[in-house]
């Protein structure tokens, strides 16, 4: 059975030495990496299971790190390592892509548990993929990870396309924004629930930049999201 592969990006010493040392001990195949842009060019050549990510590196940082891994494999999950309150702001505001984060100072079993969170949440989303469904306008490819709308391929970040997933496979029903939460980021951090309004919007932008006259989700004040697919 093949190991789970873990890239560590880490500038201070004494975290990364204890954090490899105990994922290592927990079962995880460990590469560390004390700058940012070694851990993208070794990106180019292979790719770890997950990357844990600290997010003040001395040479990029860790949220444009991030953002560059991510667009080139999108399905990368990401763990962050964060220090301040207003990197957790950045984190939760704006569309990083990140899984989780994990807010210094932590232990090192703790890292190895969202580890383990996000990659059993991944794998179930794997497991439970269907092949082709079309509603309405909408044409779901959950095997290519792949929507298309109105005819046009949508170009979609790993949890815009979850999001958009969900709703499409139950068209009308209305998820409130917890409901989304389980189902989307499973056992994220609980603060990263203000994230379903950020990717609903950024999936409205997409969808309008396709048919300007459509606006298939609709908010219910109150209550929260659904897709109509008429």
């Amino acid at each position: 059975m093949n190991q789970t592969t873990v890239w560590l990006v880490e500038d201070e010493t004494s975290i990364s030495e204890a954090l490899s040392y105990v994922m290592q001990l927990e079962g995880f195949t460990v590469r560390t990496f004390e700058r940012g842009l070694p851990a993208l060019d070794a990106a180019r050549q292979t790719l770890p299971d997950l990357v844990v990510l600290d997010v003040g590196l001395p040479d990029i940082s860790g949220f444009e790190l991030c953002r560059q891994l991510l667009a080139a494999h999108p399905a990368l999950p990401v763990l962050f390592l964060t220090a301040r309150s207003e990197e957790v702001d950045k984190l939760i505001g704006l569309e990083i892509g990140a899984d989780d984060y994990v807010a210094k100072p932590f232990s090192p079993r703790e890292v190895c548990a969202r580890v383990r969170t996000i990659l059993r949440r991944l794998q179930k989303q794997q497991s439970s993929a269907q092949t082709i469904v079309r509603a309405g306008r909408f044409e779901l490819n959950d095997e290519a990870a792949h929507i298309a709308w109105c005819g046009q391929p949508l170009s979609l970040t790993r949890y815009e396309y979850l999001l958009l997933k969900t709703l499409l496979l139950a068209p009308g029903r209305v998820y409130s924004r917890q409901q989304l939460m389980d189902i989307v980021w499973g056992d994220a951090n609980d603060s990263f629930d203000r994230t379903v309004d950020t990717h609903i919007k950024t999936l409205r932008a997409k969808l309008r930049a396709v048919n300007p006259d459509a606006s298939p989700i609709a908010t219910h004040r109150g209550l929260g999201y659904s897709l109509a697919v008429n």
